[in-house]
């Protein structure tokens, strides 16, 4: 009789996602990525060879859109659907037609929106099973991010859900001028990000891997690493005259400037949530807003269990099951939920969230209203935000 643990799907390999504009390094990242001995067992996948010059890295071609790299990683081409090259990985793995790898990194084109790709890899059962996020880098030039941000909003959206960024050229003397406003843009669309400076040599395999969402190690989310709530909360601080009672206090200087665009923020809580009015918040939420949402990510205490917090990750209207900790992370046991959204009012937001966890506000309706019927709260109240 066979070991049923020789049946079960081997751990799930952590994806990389690389993206970036038109013309903000991310070739040149890639390059060094690529050269760096460091990922001998890592898979890229790539568009097209040709586009993103390389060829001065290729060691041996091995199967028509897979080539050896000088530091022994594997590099493929995508030609087609994202779903089938990262299947055709697998069933190359699984029938031992290529060596095991440890990673996948998956560079997009540079007129690409992040948001498609997360689906994909989130909402593909099969895939999902054997692959698991670990983070987005995002190339941002430090000459010309912030004009390409103000004309294309695939920059924007690429910037916003970064987990790590990566600062392009800021060696260049034009990129002085621009550092403060570019950093405070940066801080509006995602202040949780830790950005590296190419130049600097800061943009390591090291410092660019292992954001928190996988950890090849635990095989939990390294949540401090990860979420960095504090990074939006002590902006909320400052903006918000050093008080926050549960929920933001708006002001005419808050960064976002209440533009219906791309904006960042966190919900926290200290009590723990009722388990059911936090399942209906975040279904309300995603069913009426997925395509708005483009990421949330958050430690939530539950009543039910309040010493093992539950972390949630969601792209659109897709959310990875949730993973229940054997404890908290760190001394901070509040819920602390940060989202990354797309033209979605963050008033509506805290009101939705509020109804839920049974907080008396006058612009909130009654948590037992919530609960007994969630969709009765439209037409014209909450979900016709």
């Amino acid at each position: 009789m066979s070991d049923p643990q020789s049946r079960r799907p081997p751990p799930p390999v952590p994806v990389t996602i690389l993206t970036g504009f038109l013309g903000s390094g991310k070739t040149t990242l890639l390059n060094r990525m690529l050269a760096d001995p460091a990922l001998a067992d890592v898979v890229v996948l790539i568009n097209e060879f040709g586009e993103v010059g390389l060829d001065h890295l290729f060691v041996e071609n091995m199967d028509g859109d897979m080539m050896l790299m000088a530091s022994g990683c594997l590099c493929c081409t995508i030609r087609g659907d994202l779903v089938q090259a990262l299947e055709d990985l697998l069933r190359r793995l699984d029938n031992g037609r290529i060596k095991p790898f440890r990673r996948v990194v998956i560079e997009t084109t540079g007129l690409a929106d992040p948001a498609p790709i997360l689906n994909a890899l989130m909402g593909h059962p099969y895939l999902a099973l054997r692959y698991k996020l670990d983070g987005v880098i995002t190339t941002v030039d430090a000459v010309n991010g912030l004009a390409t941000m103000a004309r294309h909003r695939e920059a924007l959206r690429q910037a916003a859900v970064a987990d790590r960024i990566v600062l392009t050229k800021t060696d260049l003397p034009e990129a002085a001028a621009l550092s403060v406003e570019l950093g405070l843009r940066l801080d509006e669309l995602n202040p949780g990000a830790p950005r590296l400076q190419a130049a600097k040599g800061e943009a390591t395999a090291k410092a660019l891997f292992s954001a928190g969402l996988f950890s090849a190690d635990s095989k939990i989310p390294d949540v401090a690493a990860w979420l960095r709530a504090e990074a939006f909360e002590g902006r909320d601080h400052h903006h918000h005259g050093g008080h926050n009672h549960g929920h933001d206090h708006h002001h005419a200087h808050d960064p976002n400037r209440h533009d219906a665009s791309i904006r960042a923020f966190c919900l926290t809580r200290d009590a723990p949530l009722d388990p059911r009015a936090f399942e209906i918040f975040l279904d309300l939420l995603r069913h009426a807003h997925g395509p708005k949402l483009l990421r949330v990510k958050g430690i939530v205490a539950l009543a039910d269990d309040p010493d093992r917090p539950v972390v949630i990750h969601g792209v659109q209207h897709l959310f990875h099951p949730a993973v229940r900790l054997a404890g908290w992370p760190d001394a901070d046991r509040r819920t602390r939920i940060v989202l990354i959204v797309d033209g979605l009012a963050q008033e509506f937001v805290e009101r939705l969230f509020a109804a839920a966890v049974g907080e008396v506000r006058a612009d909130t309706p009654d948590k037992a209203a919530l609960l007994e019927n969630p969709l009765a709260l439209t037409p014209g109240g909450l979900l016709a935000q």
